[in-house]
């Protein structure tokens, strides 16, 4: 089933793709709220963690840093220099991300849980510094992959085999392509001998 354009993905295989992702192929983070779905989803806080503190100013962040790594990472893609945006990037990095801890959860199994509540500048230093590893690191700098999707921009690592990944998603751009290419083939189909316009 394809993904409405609202939903918030996970599925591009870095923390800092699926920030970029969220404006992809229109804005998913339109507020507060869905920066917290983000943040849990992303596993860049382990469920349950409290994000009382997460607000306007928080969204207009994540939003600056997302618009940053997109050049950064269309940079890369693209074979151009973007070195004033990496210098903001390692910048970010320089922030140490909140430091994880092992508690013993309701049923006995030890969960993750962060040492102290997450600040905005501790968060956007995770992003950063899974970009920076995902820049800096020939073999997944050399699965980025753009979207081939029809008006879709989005990067992605392509992991599969053969490394012949075309779309962000199958269910969503390849889906949308299959159908396209359907309708073009039955556009093509001859009808008592004049071809069909539709």
């Amino acid at each position: 089933m394809a993904a409405a354009s609202h939903e918030l993905r996970f599925d591009t295989g870095r923390l800092c793709l699926d920030l970029v992702a969220t404006a992809e192929p229109a804005e998913r983070l339109d507020g507060p709220r869905r920066l917290r779905s983000w943040l849990v989803g992303a596993r860049t806080v382990p469920p349950g963690t409290p994000l009382d503190a997460v607000d306007a100013d928080w969204l207009v962040r994540f939003q600056g840093v997302r618009d940053l790594l997109h050049r950064v990472v269309h940079a890369e893609i693209a074979g151009r220099a973007a070195d004033p945006d990496l210098e903001r990037v390692n910048a970010l990095a320089a922030t140490a991300p909140p430091a994880p801890r092992a508690v013993r959860g309701p049923g006995g199994l030890l969960v993750r849980s962060l040492a102290v509540a997450p600040d905005c500048g501790a968060l956007l230093g995770q992003v950063a510094r899974d970009a920076v590893d995902l820049l800096t690191d020939p073999v997944a700098r050399g699965q980025l992959r753009q979207c081939e999707g029809e008006s879709c921009s989005l990067v992605y690592l392509d992991t599969s085999r053969g490394r012949r990944r075309r779309w962000c998603s199958s269910e969503v751009c390849g889906n949308r392509e299959r159908v396209a290419r359907h309708r073009r083939r039955a556009g093509a189909q001859p009808v008592n001998g004049r071809a069909l316009n539709g």
